[in-house]
């Protein structure tokens, strides 16, 4: 059989680190292959050398039946090889239009001596794009951007398409957009690879699957005559409980009490509105919430990041509205926000993994320099609590996959012993087996008394972990439910507005709620609060 793309023994190592070690792959032409592999597994790195960033140390490389060699993204394109790389490639002062423009090459002259605009739209509107071209990147949500990012590829005469975690930050309904696209650009003759650690997605997607494991082949296989925990065993080499612990919790006193919260986004709109709810220590409180709800405004409020327009913040009987990040973090608030660009906020890209670990601390009196020894020893240990792949604690961050530089920004947080966590999206572009440590390492500091906030994208996880659950909707509390006393069903429709649980003496459905809080005797608790 000839096919689209063929690997043979492709190995790539960096310094004493084997990335990829003998790999082999097959892409089929017309077909979607899911890509799948833990964090650190060598993905990212197999698929840059097929778009000409890194080239192999060994082995070939067939494109089409052919033996080709390539030296940059410019030889991947000439090939009909685009990848759409988890961090995308846009220029962000820049209008979609021109973003396609900048990148063409001589041999699609064509499209710069036609109407740009009419050509570009006619692509578009085969594959079922909505995208404006006057728009300019910098007013796209991440949606678009991925959206320009393909439309790009194919533009170039791509057709063989590489997407690296495309649905990391993306809504269900975006998601569902994104899978019929792709199913059209099959059924057009595009073959497409997509890397993903949504086992979900690689059996509702894909024809056939490969994985990966420490940067060696294990196995392909059709997605049709395998599961869910089939893939997960190849993943890891072993069965994986996937089982989430909760711990009990005491009802002791609110840690940290929010009341009538409101905050405004960059645009001046309020984005989080009058919002009530408190955190026990030793209790972990999911937020739930459609992308874009007012989460990330809410993390920034309480981290002291972002102004605070009305409403106090009492953590341990103090308000604290009006501290500086830096007092605050004194307190014991600590944030660890996954951002869409995990590169662009929270971490410095060209700093190693030790330095990055003083940029909470480097104001901490030693004397006239940095202790950078500390550093790099906590470095080390979160580097094997949370099981980093990467060659040492001096490696830049912007080397290790997204998943391992996820890690460090999370293992960074919790090093410095917090008593409140705020924990927006802690598993987000992590495997399977890399989440569930995480949700452990979050149930470890519950029982330490952390109040956790965790925000996350999973209802079925935060049922499983949560003890309770509060749901916002543009900003406004729906209403708090115990997660052993709710369905996804009632999560989903107040998440939407179409149910709102915090109405006149805090019943409906004949279930006792009120402003914030899952049974009755919660509610004599938060009127004892004033809250």
């Amino acid at each position: 059989m000839e096919y689209a793309i063929e690997l043979k023994g492709i190995s790539k190592q960096f310094g004493t680190l084997f990335a990829n070690k003998n790999v082999n792959l097959q892409l089929k032409k017309s077909e979607i292959l899911a890509l799948l592999g833990e964090n650190g597994s060598g993905k990212t790195t197999l698929m840059n050398m097929l778009s000409g960033i890194y080239m192999p140390d060994s082995g070939s490389i067939f494109i089409n039946g052919k033996k080709v060699s390539i030296s940059s993204p410019e030889d991947s394109a000439k090939l009909g090889i685009g990848m759409v790389h988890q961090h995308f490639k846009l220029i962000e002062r820049f209008s979609a239009l021109d973003n396609i423009r900048i990148g063409l090459r001589e041999d699609k002259s064509f499209l710069l001596k036609k109407d740009t605009k009419n050509e570009v739209m006619k692509m578009a509107e085969k594959f079922g794009f909505d995208i404006d071209p006057d728009k300019l990147v910098s007013n796209m949500s991440v949606s678009e951007k991925q959206t320009l990012e393909i439309l790009k590829v194919l533009c170039y005469g791509a057709k063989i398409i590489i997407l690296d975690e495309p649905t990391a930050v993306l809504t269900v309904q975006e998601i569902d957009k994104l899978f019929a696209v792709l199913r059209k650009m099959k059924e057009e003759g595009h073959s497409i690879i997509i890397i993903t650690h949504k086992l979900n997605e690689v059996m509702a997607i894909s024809d056939r699957v490969t994985v990966l494991r420490h940067g060696e082949y294990i196995n392909t296989v059709n997605t049709a005559e395998t599961d869910e925990k089939m893939l997960t065993e190849l993943m890891v080499g072993r069965k994986v409980n996937l089982f989430i612990e909760r711990p009990p919790i005491e009802k002791t006193k609110p840690l940290l009490e929010i009341r009538g919260l409101t905050v405004k986004n960059d645009e001046g709109a309020v984005a989080v509105d009058h919002l009530d709810f408190y955190i026990r220590g030793g209790e972990i409180l999911g937020v739930a919430g459609i992308a874009g709800s007012g989460q990330k405004e809410l993390c920034e409020a309480i981290a002291g990041l972002r102004p605070i327009v009305e409403g106090k913040m009492i953590h341990k009987g103090e308000n604290i509205v009006g501290l500086s990040p830096k007092k605050i973090l004194e307190k014991g608030i600590s944030m660890s926000f996954i951002p869409e660009d995990r590169l662009g906020m929270g971490l410095a890209p060209s700093l190693s993994i030790t330095d990055n670990m003083i940029l909470k601390n480097y104001s901490e009196p030693k004397g006239p320099f940095i202790d950078r020894k500390s550093a790099r020893e906590e470095a080390k240990k979160v580097i094997e609590r949370l099981k980093v792949v990467t060659p040492s604690t001096e490696t830049p961050v912007r080397k290790l996959s997204g998943g391992n530089v996820q890690k460090v920004l999370l293992g960074r947080e919790i090093k410095s012993g917090p008593n409140v966590l705020i924990t927006a999206y802690p598993v987000r572009g992590l495997d399977i087996n890399s989440s569930y440590m995480i949700y452990n390492i979050l149930n470890d500091e519950k029982k330490k008394d952390v109040g956790i906030l965790f925000i996350g994208e999973d209802i079925d996880v935060m049922m499983a972990l949560c003890d309770k659950i509060m749901v916002i909707c543009h900003g406004k509390l729906q209403g708090v439910v115990n997660s052993n006393h709710t369905t996804k069903e009632e999560i989903g429709l107040m998440m939407t507005g179409a149910l709102n649980l915090v109405d006149k003496g805090g019943k409906t459905a004949g279930i006792a709620r009120d402003s914030g809080f899952a049974d009755n005797e919660e509610t004599n608790e938060t009127e004892e609060a004033g809250l």
